[in-house]
């Protein structure tokens, strides 16, 4: 007898009917082409989210460069800054440089100028006795003299009137000279000699360095003298009888008698 299945309510599919079911339906959903339609939303939804990522990104690098344009802008701009600032600087330096150079410029002029006008002052003659005139002339003539003539002029100058180098020299006889009573005898730095006869006093020493208009002394009568004046010799040496005409000697030397 052939066996059949109970009668009653149905059992619910086995687990390998229900495997089995699921395999056909798979199988079948492939065959019509179910399937394929099925796969399509998710891939849509896939190229959707990557879509999404490379706007995200563009937006990021996007800003990203506008970043470093910004920094690049601030850096050159610190860059200009800090090269106005050196030139600045530089041209600052430079200014100092310039002024320091002149200032020495004009203190070396300065010195210069100040060299000259000693070298000038040094070199410069005046006459031996302020606002006088000469009173007897060179090589006048008469007994007065021992050798038969003036050798030298004198000034008028009464007594105590200042006497002065008519130049730069130095001393080389302050004292009694005989003939010319007190007198001053002074070489003078080109060389030459003036002597200063007859003198109230001498107010020098041998050796001492004196400068044009220095006194020397004060005007009198001493020695073969008739009366106060002063006494002015100018000589080519030390000695007596190298005496030249010193009116010619002082004009030639800048003195207007």
């Amino acid at each position: 007898m052939a066996l059949t299945r109970p009668t009653g309510k149905h059992r619910a599919p086995s687990r390998m009917t229900r495997g089995s079911a699921r395999i056909a339906g798979v199988a079948t959903l492939a065959t019509t082409g179910v399937c394929g339609t099925l796969a399509s939303p998710a891939l849509a939804a896939e190229t959707g989210a990557a879509s999404l990522e490379d706007t995200g990104t563009m937006v990021v690098l996007s800003a990203e460069a506008e970043m470093d344009s910004l920094a690049d802008e601030v850096a050159d701009q610190a860059a200009t800054q800090r090269l106005e600032a050196i030139a600045r600087v530089e041209a600052a330096e430079e200014a100092q440089r310039k002024a320091e150079a002149r200032a020495e410029e004009l203190r070396e002029a300065e010195e210069r100028a100040a060299r000259e006008e000693e070298r000038k002052r040094l070199n410069a003659f005046q006459a031996p006795v302020a606002g006088s005139h000469v009173s007897t002339g060179y090589q006048t003539g008469g007994s007065l003299w021992s050798s038969g003539s003036h050798s030298g002029i004198d000034f008028h100058a009464p007594h105590g009137t200042p006497v002065m180098s008519v130049g730069a020299g130095t001393v080389v006889e302050a004292g009694w000279g005989g003939a010319y009573g007190n007198n001053v005898v002074i070489r003078m730095n080109d060389g030459s000699y003036t002597q200063y006869g007859h003198l109230g006093s001498i107010g020098v020493t041998v050796g001492q360095a004196v400068m044009p208009g220095q006194q020397i002394g004060l005007s009198g009568s001493t020695g073969n003298s008739t009366g106060a004046h002063l006494h002015f010799e100018a000589r080519s040496g030390a000695e007596y009888g190298s005496d030249v005409n010193p009116l010619a000697y002082l004009r030639a030397h800048g003195v207007p008698l």
